[in-house]
């Protein structure tokens, strides 16, 4: 008789005890064979990396191939433990670094990249990107045989099929979508709550970007203008240059560890990703059966199909510094892994798994001269988490959305679990490119994109919703487009220094929308209420300001802490209700909340300053102290005001800050990181800045000499043509030299 399954039962013991050890250590460095050493020297003799009074490097290869050598060796010199870090979450390798408390993670990552398929993938990969790929490794392990004082974790040598597993260099990949307690709860066979991060409640800071492309009839001098404006974790990204005599010539910001310009641009076009709000990451609840003789089902349709089932076994760095192993067996069906369980079904989670297309695409777009050929790139459909903005110098614009977007039957809400024993909720192939929802050259002459919906992306000439079906967005509107529209259409005469100027602009459209509901639930208080007498001064304040950011604005100040406490209150109502938290907090937040909100700001703010009016450059810092990627901050130690906010209230530049263990100012770790404007004129003019500097090494000048330019939205040329960086060339060199 067949019968549901719960996970229990089903797991048995599926879920293995460490089964050995080996002492480990940091790793040295491998000893390379001679004829490597021979083949690296060689290629290395055909590459130039000349850094400039910034440290950026521009870098120039005979070959694609020598640039990417050149590149990534380069990448090892500023921050080699970003890039070995990002290969051990990619590869599901984290734990062996990092310890057991890394397993899910890992588990997670293994369930849909498995390196013996990215081995066979590689020997699948058109003969030009392996030739990227191999250069890619050996310029790795070049840097590691010429640097034998750095001492890897874990990879002493990299492989070129490695490179397919960290593929896109988004923020943040499809796969952290699938809660890392659920995923302990199913596979370790015990109950694991979800956190709060995982169900939403609590703040987090907006991951994502800014991007606006102008058209020139838009602009003063009549040349396209890009803003790229990624909002990521600080020094999440390398700012390089890198040329080949093969016509490769790409400035911009690539993801540690990666060999392709990820947000950049080069002489003729540029490309600008933001996170995109689309529905192309799917859940299916599968119902579990067995058969008499006992194996695993799921139903499908009228038919029973046998689950999947597949052993994983993940290394752990042990307490003593020893590596023990840990088995798992995995299941799957025909949608993707099983990732939980929900109400007695078992949730498998799709997405986008097409490394070599995906390779391909972020590396081909960066030689794109024209809309045109950075088009015909975007037909591998292997993009599916960025929107893009694009301009280039023939003056054309466009906003884009993800190319991989599933068709499926708009019947079905597919923000929650679909029924997968139904096949008509299946995947159905992929959308055209003609048919996802976009805005090219529009009549406006502008285009942007906040991580908002798509439907006011060119304001009249937007694509419209009720043409489209719902997944094409989730993410609703958010502060910061409403201020993106409000500066794109103040002016018809742009230049990049006004561009600069209106992605900096310090008007607050969360805040303007907020604070006069709050003053209204003052003014309506009875004389005899003591919050009437309480709260004066600082309703006095928020009534007569003027909602913009300010280093020396104490409204800024106690706007912020008065809307992180009514964003407290708000957050699970919010999500109940199906609203956004800042529709929420103005449509739907009591008198009352409002007003114990700013009555908690002003007790906090007195607590921690001596007072209530507090300049906001007090409280909100950007302070580097090391290259470690989760850094300690130090009240005592030096940092740096910054003016502006969090993106949470509509500033266009995002100073992700808050509290940390012992501190009262508010540190810095994401949001603005690399900030470009570029121009598409005759020749291409840009200006830039890095959050700190190019260097993760804190004894390197460049560690943190673009702090002040980056607090202070000051960008500086890019040296893009070889006359421009004559005169500001620190050092060039050859690698190992």
């Amino acid at each position: 008789m067949n019968h549901p399954l719960t996970r229990r039962r089903v797991l048995g013991g599926a879920a293995g005890l460490a089964i050995g050890t080996v002492s480990v250590g940091q790793q040295p460095a491998t000893a390379q064979p001679l004829p490597d050493l021979a083949r690296w020297q060689e290629q290395a003799a055909r590459v130039t990396i000349t850094r400039d009074d910034w440290g950026i490097p521009h870098v120039v290869g005979r070959t694609d191939a020598d640039a990417v050598f050149g590149m990534i060796y380069a990448q090892a010199e500023d921050d080699f433990n970003r890039i070995e870090t990002n290969y051990l979450v990619s590869l599901g390798r984290l734990a062996e670094a990092e310890g057991e408390s890394a397993i899910w993670q890992d588990l997670r990552q293994r369930l849909f990249v498995d390196p013996e398929g990215l081995k066979r993938d590689y020997a699948k990969c058109p003969a030009w990107l392996r030739k990227l790929m191999r250069s890619w490794a050996d310029g790795l392990n070049f840097y590691l045989a010429t640097h034998p004082d750095v001492r890897p974790r874990v990879i002493t040598r990299f492989e070129p099929w490695m490179a397919l597993s960290f593929s896109e260099g988004s923020i943040g990949g499809d796969i952290e979508r699938v809660p890392l307690t659920q995923l302990e709860s199913f596979y370790g066979e015990r109950k694991v709550p979800m956190t709060d991060a995982e169900r939403e409640v609590l703040f987090s800071e907006p991951r994502g970007s800014n991007g606006m492309a102008i058209a020139p009839d838009r602009t003063r001098d009549g040349h396209a203008l890009l803003l790229i404006n990624p909002h990521t974790s600080f020094f999440f990204r390398s700012e390089q240059h890198v040329t080949s005599g093969e016509g490769l010539n790409a400035y911009g910001a690539a993801t540690w560890g990666q060999f392709f310009i990820y947000q950049g641009f080069n002489a003729n076009a540029g490309w600008m990703h933001t996170s995109s709000g689309v529905d192309n990451v799917d859940e299916f609840a599968e119902t579990i059966v067995t058969g008499a003789d006992g194996r695993r089902s799921y139903r499908y349709g009228n038919a029973l199909r046998p689950v999947k089932t597949k052993t994983i076994t993940l290394s752990y760095r042990t307490a003593d510094g020893r590596q023990a192993q840990r088995g798992f067996t995995t299941f799957a069906t025909h949608h993707g892994p099983i990732v939980r369980e929900a109400d007695g079904k078992w949730i498998a989670f799709a997405l986008m798994n097409k490394p070599i297309e995906a390779l391909q695409q972020s590396f081909l777009r960066t030689k794109a001269r024209d809309y045109a050929g950075y088009l015909d790139v975007a037909g591998f459909k292997a993009n599916s988490s960025n929107n893009t903005l694009f301009a280039d110098s023939k003056g054309e614009i466009a906003f884009l959305m993800p190319q991989f977007m599933p068709v499926r039957d708009d019947r079905f809400d597919y923000r929650r679990p679909v029924d997968g024993s139904d096949p008509a909720t299946d995947w159905r192939g992929l959308h055209s490119l003609k048919s996802l929802p976009q805005a090219v050259n529009p009549k406006t002459g502008w285009a942007f994109n906040t991580n908002n919906w798509p439907w006011t992306a060119a304001g009249a000439d937007s694509p419209k919703a009720a043409d489209h079906p719902r997944y094409f967005d989730q993410a609703g509107e958010n502060p910061r487009g409403p201020q993106a529209i409000r500066m794109l259409t103040s002016r018809d005469d742009f230049t990049p220094q006004t561009l600069i100027a209106a992605a900096f602009d310090p008007y607050l459209t969360a805040f303007a929308r907020l604070v006069p509901g709050l003053v209204t639930a003052w003014d309506e208080l009875p004389e005899d209420d003591q919050r009437k007498a309480r709260l004066a001064g600082p309703i006095g304040l928020l009534r007569g300001w003027d909602h913009r950011w300010g280093a020396d604005s104490t409204a800024t100040s106690l706007a912020v802490f008065w809307g992180e406490a009514l964003w407290a209150v708000c957050a699970q109502l919010a999500r109940d209700a199906g609203l956004s938290v800042w529709d929420y907090m103005a449509e739907r937040a009591t008198d009352a909340q409002r007003l114990t909100a700013l009555g908690e700001a002003v007790d906090r703010l007195t607590q921690d300053f001596g007072g209530w009016q507090v300049p906001w450059r007090e409280i909100n810092r950007f302070q580097r102290n090391d290259g470690a990627i989760v850094q300690k901050f130090d009240d005592a130690k030096p940092s740096i005001p910054v003016p502006f906010t969090s993106a949470q209230w509509g500033s266009l530049a995002s100073f992700g800050a808050r509290r940390y263990p012992g501190t009262k100012r508010y540190y810095g770790t994401s949001g603005n990181s690399f900030v470009a404007v570029v121009e598409f004129g005759p020749k291409v003019r840009a200006w830039a800045v890095t959050a700190g500097g190019a260097s993760g090494h804190p004894d390197s000048p460049h560690f943190n000499d673009q702090a002040e330019r980056y607090a202070n939205g000051d960008l500086r040329p890019v040296y893009f043509y070889p006359d421009d960086l004559k005169g500001h060339v620190e050092r060039s060199y050859r690698p190992g030299r």
